[in-house]
């Protein structure tokens, strides 16, 4: 069948194969019968690229009578492999016979199936190993003792996270030492060979080699490269915008020799450049490709057309993107909410009182924030109001690695006999005080309670421990009686200093890797939770703490088995979803955009993107928040309002608040002001405000009490049969009893 080319006769012929073609506005249609030649696809939030991307596989196999193993499709992650997989089945399965199946899959799982076939080029055995994370750190240490270097001053995630950027990037060991700039790339510069060679030794291969030793197999041997440009003379790939360099070389040596590769993608919605995404890839593909034909989806099928307006003016101040309009033919919508709160708390509790007042099911609303530290007073909301909840890509507060580390600490400073949270954090950080020594300890201490402490200063008696395990440990334990001792004479806070300072764990967290400042960043903002408890006298305070804490804890466990739940999640973790209603909490100077966004114009680009993405979720109802003052990190700030707010015109927008005054503010010449109207919700209020003294509350744990003195935020309650309890109203699921 011959393909018509001009484009009155490609009109006529959609409709000769309604089957392919069926649901598909004029723009997607002409996707999927694009002929040969490279194809950009500028696709806006929501405008249906997966529909046009599948049935172009589809298209090419039942109109064109391209085999399938002549296909090639590329997409990010097994989830959106799964599902083009899915759909493109189905539409298969509608046309009959067809030859050969598209062969799909992640970058990754490609990688691997060819280097399966043909690794032994490179020297390895087609029979080799993917090293995960822990295994490469493994092999880093190994090295590490080899070359006598100390793992605490060079830190093996840190080595990892240079060597992971590096094949990213197609640089090997040799580039990579010539191109080191600082101590720190010159220690690596060492390391780097001596991980190659170890890996090779050992038949293995990390999860950045899968790619870099593809494109070294490629570069290296023109044979097997024409090979794989000979079977897969059509490729498609999905969300171009987010390949890193590897990725981008990898794509055009497969296509160099046939050009028909079909990218699809929208620079506006590149968000992932701290993990080596190039959105130049992207926005020079025209360029790469003199011949391209580019096609624009500016349809969306999600959102009201005040919310594409809205976020439009977010996007459209960037320089470095491409230019599209997004349209919609549904209903104008609802003006877009901008709440002013006075702290974290109150924006917290506003979030959730209008979800509950919604009318909406929990499970179309989500709640996204631009760290993931600032999930704890949302959650501590939540489960004040007993609401069921989950976290999406991150971990509940209270359960993180981190914060469950620093709260064992500090409950063997309070409780000298929990040998629970002496097992956790004996050998964290690391101390030499392995799995075996633990054991013995513990055969040692026997079943009857003993204090940790006297237990510990008899590690002499251990006979089977080494002389080396002795020493840690009896280091550990002087470690452990000074930070008892300023359990005695310091509040909550400081006590969680002393630890973090004392014991190493600060630089512990941060080796050099974007998780481990994010993973110090929640524990400084457990800090942010701490200082509620200052005022109390020292040992008081911590106890007090922790026990509202273990409270929390406890209720961390309610409603997980419900299916209509609540979203919370990082923007980041949001692209690709939507949602009826989306709320976005923290919109301030230096939090979002982010306050590492305010000297780097590529990086604030990249936080204006990140914006239009959280925007681009919402379906119907989009809810802007920010505070006067936040408690974040362990200190407090006081910053204006997000640039991101003055960008959108006043007439899509409706204000609302606590306080019945304005508030102006400049930002780059950009003012505006807010005049905040009467509040529309109620706000819980402080503890002085809301309780008091001989009144009756109910508590999910202790049940029925009476309090006896409230201070501050603090609320001391008889429970008959389980004794005085001092609560933080702000935490504590207390409820009044007429």
């Amino acid at each position: 069948m011959l393909f018509p080319n001009s484009s009155s006769s490609n009109f006529l012929y959609l409709h000769l194969v309604p089957m392919i073609l069926q649901d598909l506005n004029n723009e997607q249609k002409e996707v999927v019968v694009h002929e040969k030649g490279p194809l950009l696809v500028l696709a806006g939030a929501g405008s249906g690229k997966t529909k046009a991307l599948t049935h172009r596989i589809a298209y090419l196999m039942t109109e064109r009578h391209i085999s399938g193993n002549n296909i090639l499709a590329v997409t990010f992650t097994n989830k959106a492999a799964g599902e083009m997989r899915t759909r493109v089945e189905k539409l298969l399965s509608q046309q009959g016979s067809i030859s050969g199946q598209p062969v799909l899959g992640t970058f990754h799982s490609l990688c691997a199936r060819f280097l399966r076939a043909d690794i032994h080029y490179l020297g390895f055995k087609n029979s080799f190993v993917i090293y995960d994370d822990q295994d490469q750190l493994q092999v880093v240490r190994s090295v590490l003792t080899r070359m006598n270097l100390d793992p605490k001053k060079f830190v093996p995630k840190a080595i990892l996270s240079h060597i992971s950027q590096a094949k990213s990037e197609l640089v090997d060991p040799d580039k990579y030492r010539k191109l080191a700039n600082d101590y720190f790339q010159e220690m690596v510069a060492k390391i780097y060979p001596e991980y190659e060679k170890t890996l090779l030794a050992n038949n293995g291969l990390d999860f950045d080699d899968l790619i870099f030793k593809t494109v070294q197999l490629f570069q290296q041997f023109p044979d097997v490269l024409d090979r794989y440009q000979e079977r897969f003379r059509f490729i498609l790939v999905d969300e171009y915008q987010d390949t890193n360099h590897a990725q981008y070389v990898f794509l055009n040596m497969l296509a160099e020799k046939y050009r028909n590769i079909m990218v699809v993608g929208d620079d506006w919605q590149g968000i992932y450049s701290w993990r080596g995404a190039d959105i130049r890839n992207i926005l020079n593909f025209e360029k790469d490709y003199s011949e391209t034909k580019t096609i624009k989806l500016e349809r969306n099928y999600r959102s009201t057309q005040l919310i594409l307006d809205a976020s439009h003016k977010i996007i459209e101040k960037n320089q470095e993107r491409t230019d599209k309009k997004l349209w919609t033919d549904r209903e104008k919508g609802e003006l877009i909410e901008i709440v002013e709160a006075q702290d974290e708390r109150e924006e917290a509790d506003l979030i959730v009182q209008k979800i509950r007042r919604s009318g909406k099911p929990m499970r179309e609303q989500v709640v996204l924030y631009r760290t993931n530290a600032q999930s704890r007073p949302l959650e501590e909301a939540l489960m004040r109001m007993g609401l069921p909840y989950q976290i999406i890509g991150g971990v509940r507060f209270y359960q993180r690695q981190e914060i469950k580390d620093i709260l064992a600490y500090l409950s063997l400073i309070v409780n000298h006999q929990d040998t629970v949270a002496l097992q956790r954090i004996i050998n964290v950080p690391p101390r030499k005080i392995g799995k075996v020594a633990w054991e013995k300890i513990m055969h040692f201490f026997g079943e009857e309670p003993v204090a940790v402490n006297l237990g510990l200063a008899r590690a002499y008696e251990m006979g089977e421990l080494t002389e080396q395990t002795k020493r840690s440990i009896n280091t550990f334990l002087s470690l452990l009686q000074k930070l008892q001792e300023l359990g005695r004479e310091l509040p909550a806070s400081k006590v969680i200093r002393e630890v973090v300072n004392r014991t190493g764990y600060q630089e512990y967290l941060l080796d050099g890797t974007e998780e481990g400042e994010e993973r110090f960043e929640n524990v400084k903002e457990l800090l942010t939770v701490a200082r509620k408890y200052d005022h109390l006298v020292p040992e008081l305070s911590l106890a007090t703490f922790l026990e509202e804490v273990a409270l929390i804890s406890d209720l961390d466990n309610m409603g997980k088995d419900e299916k209509d739940t609540i979203t919370l999640m990082s923007v980041h973790a949001a692209k690709g979803l939507e949602f009826s209603s989306v709320y976005i909490a923290g919109l301030e100077e230096n939090i979002f955009p982010h306050s590492r966004s305010q000297l780097d114009p590529e990086q604030a680009e990249e936080e204006r993107r990140l914006m239009y993405v959280a925007m681009t979720r919402a379906a119907h109802n989009l809810h802007l928040f920010y505070t006067r003052r936040r408690s974040l990190y362990g200190s407090t700030q006081m910053n204006p309002p997000s640039r991101f707010i003055s960008d959108i015109p006043s007439e899509l927008t409706k204000v609302s608040g606590r306080y019945g005054d304005s508030y102006s503010f400049n930002l780059g010449g950009n003012s505006a002001v807010i005049r905040t109207a009467k509040p529309e919700i109620a706000i819980q209020a402080l503890a002085e405000e809301l309780y008091k003294v001989g009144e009756k509350v109910m508590h999910n744990s202790f049940g029925e009490g009476v309090i006896v003195e409230i201070r501050g935020d603090v609320v001391t309650v008889a429970f008959p049969g389980k004794g005085i309890k001092k609560l933080a109203a702000s935490i504590a699921p207390l409820k009044k009893i007429d």
